[in-house]
């Protein structure tokens, strides 16, 4: 290695003599010192959604054998908005009216869409004007009309001015009828039991305010009829790692939050919330980008700061299935945006940072969101540019340099396969060993390019968000498991 070194160019404008050997030193142990901090974190998190996960399979082995809650569950209204929905919609709302679920509701709302989606709703459905006042218990942009199907009693379709997905998902709020609210994307497959799943924590807590469920990806796998009908790993790379993600965020990373009651983010592609708890605060945000996680910390804050006591759950076997970006362009956009509506919605809620009153959430999640996540790419970015240009020039032993490496690298696929034995040891999803040699193929290949590009596309989010520019959504384009979703902004 010394000697590779030593066939590097020189860095003429760093003059060994005039650099203190403390201040090096110091810098090394920066950066080799937060990513050791940050693995640590992540494998206590680790280690706490192990145990859940054992715990909560033996309880879901007693409820399935008593199945007491038959019939019991609370009832529920499904909100999904839509927007240019008509190649899809109909199966979309299909596959929902069949979820194996007692007493529930789906409305749609049509958010201004530009092409006939509420004209295929109408034909498929046989939906007829209905006359009921509709009540604005959250503002919204003007409603239209509220329709309904004579075969179909628990399908309701709001038709509005476009307002943006919060506006709309408000929209539909206000015309539900049922205690529990949940919201689902139209271009998203619920599995027939996942309803079932995710209300568990109402009915066993009366504190609970709000429920998560698993977002998994659907690229490569085959859905028949709105239904999904066999997993496979998907071909496309770049989808292949982003499963590697969603196992790695949601089954160690919400699984680890929640028993401390310090989830921040609750997916807005499958969440439920007490509607009354929803209303009072005052329904999804239309001013932020981030307005699922915006939402997840208004509720806290709610009821931090009120000294009430509330819980907000997460259920790690209650599956959604979505389609992820398979294009560079796409998941660009879609990872600035993240980085940003972060950033939003830790400054919008920094009240509850290091609030006495805040608990784990204002002296855990938000400091580790704050300095593990929101600001991660700025450390790295810089740990690769200050060490690499310092072992370069030989100011800074090679050693050091292949340390932070190590750290940086070799943490984030060790936990990544740790995401991965949770799944096999709890859900075992990925069946064939064919699949698990692709996910393992994928932890490692994220390492290698994929990761230094989300890197700097974060870097990008961070520098929009400073300089106020204005955040535009990008087209999600599909290979057709399903179709494109959400609104844009009015």
């Amino acid at each position: 290695m010394s000697e590779l070194m030593a066939l590097l160019p020189a860095w003429p404008w760093i003059d060994p003599a005039r650099v203190d050997p403390r201040w090096i030193q110091l810098t090394s142990w920066f950066f080799i010192g937060y990513f050791a901090l940050l693995t640590l974190a992540n494998v206590v998190l680790n280690l706490i959604a192990l145990r859940v996960i054992g715990r909560e399979a033996a309880e879901n082995e007693i409820a399935a054998l008593a199945d007491y809650s038959a019939g019991l569950e609370p009832g529920i209204s499904i909100l999904v908005p839509a927007y240019n929905e008509a190649a899809t919609i109909a199966a979309a709302v299909r596959s929902m009216l069949q979820l194996d679920y007692p007493d529930f509701e789906v409305i749609v709302c049509n958010d201004g869409s530009k092409d006939d989606t509420l004209a295929v709703l109408r034909r498929e459905f046989g939906l007829q004007r209905f006359p009921e006042a509709y009540r604005r218990s959250v503002p919204v942009a003007e409603v239209r009309g509220l329709w309904r199907s004579p075969q179909h009693p628990q399908l309701i379709v709001v038709d509005k001015v476009n307002g943006g997905r919060s506006d709309a998902i408000n929209a539909a709020l206000n015309a539900s009828h049922h205690g529990l609210v949940c919201v689902v994307d139209a271009d998203s497959v619920l599995e027939r039991s996942s309803l079932k799943r995710v209300v568990r924590p109402f009915m066993q807590d009366r504190r609970v305010v709000a429920c998560g469920g698993t977002v998994r990806l659907s690229n490569g796998c085959d859905i028949a009829q709105g239904h999904l009908s066999r997993v496979e790993v998907p071909d496309n790379w770049l989808a292949r790692i982003q499963v590697v993600e969603y196992l790695r965020g949601f089954l160690y990373g919400r699984l680890g939050w929640a028993p401390m009651n310090a989830l921040l983010i609750i997916s807005g592609a499958f969440g439920v919330f007490r509607r009354a708890a929803l209303i009072e605060a005052g329904g999804l945000s239309t001013r932020t980008i981030g307005e699922d996680m915006e939402l997840t910390m208004r509720l806290h804050r709610i009821h931090r700061l009120q000294q009430r006591d509330y819980r907000i759950a997460f259920v790690a076997d209650a599956n959604v299935w979505t389609e992820a970006p398979e294009t560079t362009k796409v998941l660009r956009s879609q990872r600035v945006r993240w980085q940003r509506g972060q950033l939003e919605c830790l400054w919008t809620h920094r009240r509850m940072m290091l609030n006495p009153r805040a608990g784990a959430v204002g002296w855990m999640a938000m400091p580790f969101a704050l300095l593990f996540e929101a600001l991660a790419p700025i450390v790295e970015a810089l740990g690769y540019v200050v060490l690499g240009v310092l072992a370069a020039s030989g100011l800074l032993a090679w050693q050091s340099f292949v340390a932070f490496l190590l750290l940086a690298l070799g943490a984030g696929m060790m936990l990544s396969a740790n995401a991965l034995l949770l799944e096999e040891l709890a859900f075992r999803t990925y069946t064939r060993p064919r699949h698990l040699l692709q996910l393992l193929g994928a932890i490692v290949a994220e390492n290698f390019g994929y990761r230094q590009l989300t890197v700097w596309w974060r870097l990008v989010g961070i520098a929009q968000w400073l300089s106020g520019r204005k955040q535009v959504w990008g087209e999600m384009t599909r290979r057709g498991s399903t179709p494109a979703a959400g609104s844009p902004p009015p």
